[in-house]
């Protein structure tokens, strides 16, 4: 069998049951700490299960980079067949990630949409019923959305919790970080000086308006199920934060490149044993 095909089969099966396995993490987060700084450990949190399953994969490209092409032992069906559900998982989530991208703009009462090059829509009708304050209101919390091209943010955010379909924790790692997100837009917004009950008005008219949701946009209203919590925040003062710490991006990131690197290293080295006897059990 070709290297290349052998090893995207292993990487689907070895790599997919890794992920499957990760996603039943709940994984807990503080919530006591500033909104910017909680919805950057939410975005932390809902990648966290994809590294074994890259690491996974870094030790089978290891593994084929010491293997001859093609491999001259024996596949057998058990191998592809196990396979398949993972594959099928990949596939759904290939085509939500593609389906999410044909949503029209004109669904929406306000929105920022595009993934590359994110901008603000807003329906004529909704501008028309909605106050100078309260318009203003929610073109500043679309602009935040803007700056950190959340369209893009939301859309890989939805595209890895599809591969970790269906479990449940995955799903609500992906609530909670969204949730977390407008929160975090919301402050950011009011921060610049922009009144709570004002962008609270604007929540609840697109709500009023609002004719469907798609993921690679960022709606002003958020997830339906979190506007009570919201809308209650939105009338409170701003609350005070405590002082802001970064997460440390580039600790995850060094010591990620770190284990992938020793995880290519061992594929070459011992990846060969475990692979001939996977195959010779699947035989």
């Amino acid at each position: 069998m070709e290297r290349e095909s052998l090893l995207a089969t292993l990487i689907v099966l070895l790599g997919g049951l890794a992920l499957q396995l990760c996603a039943l993490w709940p994984g807990r987060i503080d919530n006591q700490c500033a909104s910017r700084q909680l919805e950057r450990l939410h975005w932390l949190l809902l990648w966290w299960p994809a590294a074994p399953a890259l690491t996974v994969a870094a030790w089978l490209c290891g593994w084929a980079l010491s293997q001859p092409d093609p491999v001259p032992a024996h596949v057998g069906i058990l191998i592809f067949l196990g396979a398949v559900p993972f594959a099928i998982v990949g596939g759904r989530a290939l085509v939500r990630a593609a389906w999410s991208l044909c949503h029209s703009s004109s669904a929406y009462g306000i929105v920022t949409v595009g993934l590359l090059r994110p901008r603000i829509v807003v329906a004529p009708e909704l501008a028309k019923n909605l106050d100078e304050r309260a318009l203003q209101a929610a073109l500043a919390h679309e602009r935040t959305h803007v700056r950190h091209r959340d369209p893009l943010r939301i859309w890989l955010a939805q595209f890895v919790t599809d591969l970790q379909w269906p479990w449940i924790p995955a799903r609500r790692r992906f609530i909670g970080w969204l949730a977390a997100l407008e929160h975090a837009r919301d402050d950011e917004a009011r921060a610049a000086g922009v009144e709570g009950g004002d962008l609270a008005a604007a929540v609840l008219s697109s709500l009023r308006f609002q004719l469907g949701i798609g993921a690679a946009a960022a709606t002003l209203i958020g997830q339906p199920e979190a506007l009570p919590a919201r809308i209650a925040r939105l009338l409170r003062p701003l609350p005070v934060s405590p002082p802001e710490r970064e997460p440390p991006y580039l600790a995850v990131a060094a010591g990620l490149a770190l284990v992938w690197l020793v995880a290519i290293v061992l594929g070459i080295s011992c990846g060969e044993r475990l692979i001939d006897s996977l195959l010779a059990v699947s035989s």
